[in-house]
């Protein structure tokens, strides 16, 4: 078997790549660059020259060749390999009519427990969408920002007291209305400095969150560990990094007590599968980040039914349009139409907060037919939030 071309197919928010072979089957796969989509394309198109003619059973050889050959990384080149690395393994499940899965070393699980996501720009919002997750039988509830999904055209300010009282009661209130029975994963979106995140977590810390998701840029792999070391709130980091050196120097410093590995970023299946075995030597389970597509979520479930150390999967609702319009545009998006399942073939369904294994072959999902004509791609803007003084605000 041989590949024979390598397409890539930008649709609505999101990028994909698909890959064919000789034989009829074909792989898809999804990058993770998200603002840097287009540069992440181009990746991709560099290496199609040296992908085309291959045998595409090959995904380890072809994991080190493209990942090595030009010396240089990044979001939009990890991107493109983890998109290609997902349809390989893709490939791969079809051409032995197993799950990718199977292939991995076989279900170390029946079911998967999920976070569903949660957005308010209100804390009345915040909590009523809190309170319809539970009534929908989820157990944990994430992408939850104690500070509140405002839009990035509002100018930021709080003075360092406000903000803090006000995120702590949040999580207060939030607990009260659902309860014991719900896990709060909090979202922090890097939005805070070292003294800050450790004053935050000694404060919220009486409520019991699951844990604290990047408190801090991930610039510093130091000051994370800092936060962990004072923190008694377990932390999760590790969605915005794409390798496996990157976690090991994060786990070594104890950095983190979960890995939030990007599946469409870090290297693919593949290189979650690397990463999730670094953090099982280190205790440290594995809370698969995924902001992205249906495709994104199938290759998730692939490493989250095969591994042992998983903590628990991110779950966006793909009923809806993408996480890139929700939480990173100018203004309040008004939700039309579209739902983000009417591009695929599959949709994973929950049950109390759990997704069954599923037993289709490779990560079992598709393209609807002529998907890049019925959702047109669109480039996500720059744009990020200032301060009322003109800085850079980071969320």
């Amino acid at each position: 078997m041989k590949i024979t071309d390598v397409k890539v197919i930008p649709v609505n928010r999101f990028l994909y790549v698909k890959v064919f072979t000789d034989e009829g089957i074909t792989g898809l796969g999804e990058s993770g660059a998200w603002g840097f989509l287009d540069a992440s394309a181009e990746a991709v198109n560099s290496f199609k020259s040296y992908l085309i003619g291959k045998d595409p059973l090959q995904i380890e050889h072809h994991w080190q060749y493209m990942y090595r050959s030009f010396h240089f990384r990044g979001a939009a080149i990890m991107g493109a390999i983890s998109a290609v690395d997902i349809a390989l393994w893709d490939i791969a499940g079809k051409y032995f009519n197993v799950p990718t899965y199977m292939l991995l070393g076989g279900k170390s699980r029946d079911k998967i427990r999920t976070y569903y996501h949660v957005h308010g720009e209100t804390t009345e919002e915040l909590v009523a969408n809190c309170v319809k997750a539970k009534e929908q039988g989820f157990n944990a509830i994430g992408h939850l920002s104690p500070f509140l999904d405002e839009p990035r055209s509002t100018p930021y300010f709080q003075p360092y007291v406000k903000m803090i009282n006000e995120a702590v009661e949040r999580v207060r209130i939030i607990r009260e209305a659902v309860g014991d029975d719900v896990d709060l994963c909090l979202e922090l979106h890097r939005r805070m400095k070292p003294g800050e995140a450790i004053a935050f977590s000694k404060a919220v810390e009486k409520y019991h969150p699951f844990f604290l998701e990047d408190p801090l840029t991930p610039d510093n792999f130091d000051s994370m560990a800092l936060v962990a070391s004072k923190s008694n709130v377990p932390i999760a980091t590790g969605e915005r990094i794409h390798s496996i050196q990157e976690f090991e120097m994060l786990l070594s410093r104890n950095a983190m007590s979960y890995a939030r590995t990007s599946v469409c970023l870090c290297g693919g299946i593949s290189g979650t599968k690397k990463i999730a075995a670094i953090a099982e030597a280190h205790g440290v389970p594995i809370v698969p980040h995924n902001p992205l597509s249906p495709v994104s979520t199938a290759a998730c479930i692939q490493i989250a039914t095969a591994v042992d150390n998983l903590a628990i999967q991110e779950l966006p609702d793909h009923n809806t349009i993408s996480a890139t319009e929700r939480f990173t545009s100018t203004d309040a998006i008004e939700e039309v139409k579209f739902k983000q399942r009417d591009m695929v073939t599959w949709v994973p369904s929950v049950t109390d907060g759990f997704i069954e294994v599923p037993v289709q072959a490779g990560i079992g999902i598709d393209l609807v037919e002529d998907a890049e004509e019925k959702f047109p791609y669109k480039r996500r803007e720059v744009n990020t939030r200032l301060h009322m003084d003109g800085s850079i605000v980071d969320q």
